[in-house]
């Protein structure tokens, strides 16, 4: 197909990626305005978070019922636009009942928005015969950065969330305007592989055996990435005892780590294959961070968490491409699946920690990895492209 039809169709996609990563940042940026508009405590910020993950945790059986009737591309707006209206509704919300109420609401939305997108995304690459898929999840960091950044701004200008809001949901809008024209129309899923056994089970509404595996490895592979978010900056303070200046680097060689490969990992999937990557990958993942563990020093903690971000920046990208091929209940599981992960993980973490300690907990992060490793062998990936990846 015209490389012109591609690259409108990727930047299409990649706007819904930004988006979704902006409206998230937008509003957990705000979230200390909020606990002092509603006089809230720790606990109840912490249970606000949690309505957010649940939300997006328990709706896939939505999803699914969604993507089958309305289609990918239909999905994705409508989510997008529930999403805005969300962040209006944040502004005004005058009780706690009800802010949990609205952060709940977000969550389903960005349940649907997530399985939708990344069903676009795999589509591009069916269609073109072109990978693209971890660009575009590099593009939700981006839009994670972009929001955090005019949180920053807004904040120094004016202490108005309203005024805020109001200027992240005219740029949320234009990113849908750009969004809208290249996306997508809505493909027939494929069938579940497996042969029998695996239509027997889906006809029953089980996950076959392949989409468990599937959303095994994108669990580990969330609690892999997200974990490093939540708890190397303490570790990096408690256990190896670096200074307050240096501690946040924890978080920042992650990022960095995983936005550059995410940049150039839809390469190494056209060369090696999907598989290749998520094995080889994962276990970069958990053979640096073990070794820094053992280590325990500044520099060489630095080095295994830049390996976590190396090693997993692809994980998720994969499978979400690996599952789309299953069809949108098993893309909408596995889904769930990586968000549950995404949010126990951290809980975790910090249960070995306090039975044991901090570095335990942080070895749970290597064995995350390496379960993903394991599992990366049973799973039928994406087949490689004959078309070289877009720069």
């Amino acid at each position: 197909m015209p490389v012109r039809s591609f690259a409108r169709a990727k930047w299409s996609i990649a706007a819904l990626f930004c988006f979704l990563g902006f409206q998230y940042g937008t509003w957990i940026a705000r979230l200390p305005a909020l606990k002092t508009r509603l006089d809230l405590g720790a606990g109840e910020v912490g249970l606000l978070l949690m309505a957010c993950g649940a939300g997006a945790a328990v709706s896939f059986p939505l999803v699914a019922v969604l993507m089958r009737r309305l289609g990918s591309r239909r999905l994705s707006l409508l989510s997008a636009a529930a999403l805005i209206a969300v962040l209006a509704a944040l502004c005004a919300v005058p009780n706690y009942p009800l802010a949990l109420l609205a952060v709940a609401a977000d969550g389903v939305a960005v349940g649907c928005l997530n399985v939708a997108m990344n069903a676009q995304g795999a589509a591009l690459e069916k269609a073109y015969d072109r990978t693209a898929m971890s660009q575009l999840h590099a593009t939700f960091s981006a839009g994670l950065l972009a929001a955090a950044l005019l949180a920053s701004g807004c904040t120094a200008l004016t202490g108005s969330v309203p005024a805020h809001f109001a200027v992240a949901g005219a740029l949320l809008l234009l990113l849908l305007a750009v969004a809208r024209p290249g996306l997508l129309a809505h493909e027939e899923p494929v069938p579940a592989a497996g042969g029998d056994a695996a239509e027997r089970a889906a006809r029953r509404g089980l996950p076959s055996g392949t989409t468990l595996l599937m959303g095994c490895a994108m669990a580990f592979g969330t609690i892999t990435e997200g974990a490093m978010n939540d708890w190397s900056t303490l570790y990096l303070k408690d256990v190896v005892r670096a200074s307050a200046s240096v501690a946040p680097l924890g978080i920042a060689v992650v990022s960095v780590m995983m936005l550059l490969a995410r940049m150039l990992a839809d390469r190494w999937r056209t060369r090696w294959g999907d598989g290749a990557v998520v094995r080889t990958g994962s276990a970069v993942a958990a053979v640096g961070l073990a070794l820094a563990l053992a280590a325990q020093g500044v520099v060489p903690t630095l080095l295994g968490f830049a390996c976590v971000g190396l090693g997993a920046a692809a994980i998720t990208p994969c499978v979400y491409v690996a599952a789309a091929g299953q069809g949108p209940d098993a893309l909408a599981l596995v889904a769930a699946m990586g968000t549950t992960g995404l949010l126990g993980g951290p809980a975790l973490i910090g249960f070995v920690a306090s039975a044991a300690n901090l570095t335990l907990g942080m070895a749970t992060v290597a064995v995350s990895a390496l379960i993903v490793t394991a599992t990366a062998f049973r799973i039928p990936w994406r087949a490689r492209g004959t078309a070289l990846a877009e720069s």
